[in-house]
């Protein structure tokens, strides 16, 4: 978190002063001096970078230059709406590729596994904005059946979730196929099915529990992938997250909600991956630390 809080400053930081933006071009130098003072810019900046980190470690990362209100609570009312987003995409990514690898390795070879990797192909190909783009002429402007921004209903959130999920459908279909083949191909798989064990029970209690865990590790980065992928996405669909105003902030120059934008992602992303790690143990005992 130190590391990100570094990188958050230094590269705000590089994009230039926010006075030669937010002031108007007959600005004089005395006006551009007294914004930069007023908001602590003519400071050096290691001075600048001690006193955001002692502000940003107690949830203080100073005033939105843009909006004139703290940058955090500002942050904090768009995460809902990410959250929603990601979860929804999550969801989705989810409910395809699950079933779709298992049925692509059960049937090893058929036109259903063709199709997958077909599909897995095409879903890492487009980049979200395109899809996004494709899929609001198709099927808010053409077909008019869902709407092409804004939220607030559930149809608000169907096409940027598929635009945001296709990526992560592609990456967890081709990844649990792939680790269910090397499953179904082991020795104790092969014994099990010779004392006459079910399929059914073959697959879901044995073989798709050992196939599960880097799944779970490529699901748990995707969480974070998803919550990057929403800036994109929010801004191709005008959602109200988080994402967009990050990209507002960024065009205005406006550090302390970029800033606290970064920092708060990197929190999600970190408690993220921590619970992933803590769920191996549940899978696979043998992932317990000794004592």
């Amino acid at each position: 978190m130190w590391g990100v809080s570094v990188i958050a400053f230094a590269l705000t930081h590089l994009s230039g002063d926010p006075a030669a933006l937010l002031l108007p071009p007959s600005a004089t130098l005395e006006d551009i001096e007294l914004f930069r003072r007023a908001h602590g810019l003519d400071r050096p900046l290691p001075l600048q970078y001690v006193e955001f980190l002692g502000r940003a470690v107690q949830g203080d990362f100073g005033r939105s230059i843009r909006h004139g209100v703290p940058a955090l609570p500002l942050v904090l009312e768009r995460l809902p709406a990410t959250i929603e987003l990601a979860a929804a995409a999550l969801l989705i990514a989810v409910a395809v590729s699950l079933p779709l690898g298992i049925l692509a390795a059960v049937r090893r070879g058929s036109a259903l596994d063709q199709a997958s990797l077909v599909l897995s192909l095409v879903g890492q190909a487009f980049p979200v904005f395109f899809l996004g783009i494709v899929l609001i002429i198709l099927f808010a402007e053409d077909l008019r059946w869902l709407p092409a921004s804004g939220r607030g209903t559930p149809a608000h959130l169907v096409l940027p979730a598929v635009a945001l999920s296709a990526f992560s459908i592609a990456i967890v279909t081709r990844l649990l196929r792939a680790s269910l083949l090397d499953v179904l191909s082991s020795d104790f798989i092969r014994t099990a099915r010779g004392k006459g064990l079910a399929e059914r029970v073959l697959l879901l209690r044995h073989a798709l529990k050992n196939a599960a865990l880097p799944v779970v590790t490529v699901i748990g980065l995707q969480t974070g992938a998803l919550l990057g992928g929403a800036v994109i996405t929010e801004e191709v669909f005008a959602y109200p997250g988080m994402g967009r105003l990050a990209i507002q902030a960024i065009a205005n120059r406006d550090f302390a909600v970029v800033q606290a934008f970064v920092v708060l992602m990197a929190v999600v992303i970190t408690g993220v991956n921590l619970l992933v790690d803590l769920l191996y143990v549940w899978l696979d005992p043998r992932v317990r630390i000794e004592r």
